[in-house]
């Protein structure tokens, strides 16, 4: 029966499968010189012109690649055993793959390229492998770390469009590791949300939330990207930040971080995603009375203070600069 199934009248018909056999390209004794176009002459049939054009650029970069390299069938098979490793390593609370690409300086290009900012409009920053979706939601001056979690920070500022004018209702998630340097997704027994919160800018733009003061941190180097850094000769660290995600309706997303000055791997960090426009500085309070006022367990301590504005792009003004950025690295 299944000798039967190619029968001969579809075959020389000239469809097999659904597969209409004079558009597929004559591919035979592929050499190092005609092997690329071929491949690519094999979706050529492809429909979505994005798609072609995307995978017409991957085939012929990699196979210059492979070119340039005069690489070894040993060197490509521990590159599908290390790509194979990385996606074994990936859980609902762990992201092999985007820790790769931060470490690779992938996810800093294309968020680059994705979230250009017109003048005066915060800059973006990577989103990191730790964002989590089930953020408690918190009032404005409320905590988003449980007691005992590091040194008190009191975070605060207002959400502003370009011209200057206050945007209320923005749902701002923010999210850190502990005075450990951990988040709360890398202990093994998590018991929900910690160091993470959702609030809402008040009427007139502004926000403010306790949290913890952020420090440098180890990116996981248990897996196999670690391994890759270690045999790079790279450290591993990321400087202190402070993740924040901020969207409203009428404005483009946007997703950044806010790093701390002074910290020894801020020119160094681990998945590039230090901008000079997100380096902020602290001050210190040594107020009771203010640290009373703003929710402080322990009055008697001093707390940090960071404040910082944020500025949204409207998605046209995101479009004009995208094609601005877009044209000046054209024209490099």
């Amino acid at each position: 029966m299944s000798d039967q199934s190619h029968s001969e009248p579809a075959i020389l018909a000239g469809n097999l499968h659904g597969i209409d056999l004079s558009k597929l390209p004559k591919n035979l004794d592929m050499s190092v010189e005609t092997i690329t176009e071929n491949v690519i002459a094999m979706h050529g049939n492809c429909p979505d012109e994005r798609t072609k054009f995307i995978f017409t650029k991957l085939i012929t970069h990699l196979h210059d690649f492979v070119r340039e390299t005069d690489l070894t069938t040993e060197e490509w098979m521990s590159a599908i055993h290390f790509l194979t490793a990385t996606g074994k390593k990936c859980t609902d609370l762990r992201q092999e793959f985007i820790l790769l690409s931060d470490t690779l300086g992938v996810s800093s290009l294309v968020d680059s390229i994705n979230n250009a900012k017109p003048p005066g409009a915060t800059e973006a920053s990577v989103l990191g492998p730790f964002f989590t979706d089930d953020a408690l939601h918190v009032e404005n001056g409320q905590s988003i770390a449980s007691e005992g979690k590091g040194n008190y920070l009191w975070v605060e500022g207002k959400v502003l469009d370009t011209k200057g004018n206050a945007i209320p209702n923005v749902t701002i998630d923010t999210w850190e590791t502990d005075g450990d340097g951990l988040y709360d997704n890398q202990y093994a027994q998590r018991g929900g949300p910690e160091c993470r919160g959702r609030l809402q800018s008040a009427e007139d733009g502004s926000y403010a939330f306790r949290a913890v003061v952020p420090v440098f941190y180890s990116i996981p180097s248990d897996g196999p990207v670690g391994g890759l850094l270690k045999s790079l000769h790279r450290h591993v660290f990321r400087p202190a930040h402070l993740h924040m995600m901020l969207q409203a309706e009428g404005f483009e997303k946007l997703t950044t971080a806010l790093y701390l000055n002074g910290d020894p791997w801020i020119t160094s960090d681990a998945v590039f995603g230090v901008k000079s426009s997100l380096i902020v500085d602290m001050t210190e309070e040594t107020d009771a009375e203010v640290a009373r006022a703003r929710g402080f367990k322990d009055t008697q301590k001093s707390h940090k203070v960071l404040k910082q504005d944020f500025v949204l792009a409207t998605p046209e003004e995101a479009v004009t600069a995208r094609k601005a950025l877009l044209a000046r690295v054209v024209a490099k």
